[in-house]
């Protein structure tokens, strides 16, 4: 990971230089209480959020839009791209204008060499900005580790869903998943709980 600080940047400057084509559309970068990241993603990384937001969309697309390393823009100083989202609906597809905390029911993060980055840079971030729900998907550890609630700079609620576990966002509570940190596979670990136990009732 790369950090540009010689300067403290603003969205729109940042936002300016991407129009102008200054910025290198091959490299993810963030911008982070006016400060510039430059991150890599490594296979597992990749393929893990190809395989979150096929399950998000398979079991929330119908209430939210799945958005993956798209832009959130929170405040003058901010604009990460969270590794997944679950968005509220917009007839534009924000289109217009990037989203916001407000729009914003659920963050993801899938963590390995980034872990740090994560939780002690962008973590403290999203929660100074009101987001409401952060997931960090801990390849390292195997397990998914939940923030809600924030609250002067910090989340209140947080706990850990180990693997195999299942967690349902805040905003749809009736409806809990089981992060599948192995691969997408159709089989009952990875649909929503309750359907699965629906499934598994004898006749």
């Amino acid at each position: 990971m790369t950090v540009v600080t010689l300067k403290k940047w603003t969205v729109n400057e940042l936002l300016a230089m991407d129009r102008a084509g200054l910025l290198d559309p091959s490299k993810r970068i963030e911008l982070i209480n006016g400060e510039v990241y430059e991150l890599g993603i490594g296979e597992g990384h990749a393929g893990t959020i190809i395989r979150l937001g096929k399950l998000l969309e398979r079991f929330f697309g119908n209430r939210a839009l799945v958005s993956s390393q798209n832009p959130l823009r929170m405040g003058d100083l901010g604009l990460p791209r969270p590794d997944v989202a679950l968005l509220k609906p917009r007839d534009d597809f924000y289109t217009t204008a990037h989203p916001t905390p407000a729009d914003a029911f659920l963050e993801i993060e899938v963590a390995d060499s980034s872990i740090k980055y994560d939780r002690e840079i962008k973590l403290p971030s999203y929660a100074e900005n009101g987001v409401r729900e952060v997931w960090i998907v801990n390849l390292n550890a195997g397990h998914t580790e939940v923030y809600r609630d924030p609250q002067d700079g910090e989340y209140l609620t947080r706990f850990t869903a180990q693997k195999g576990a299942a967690v349902a966002p805040a905003a749809f509570s009736d409806d809990a998943i089981i992060p599948e940190l192995q691969g997408f596979r159709p089989s009952c670990r990875s649909f929503i709980a309750r359907a699965c136990q629906a499934s598994e009732k004898p006749d």
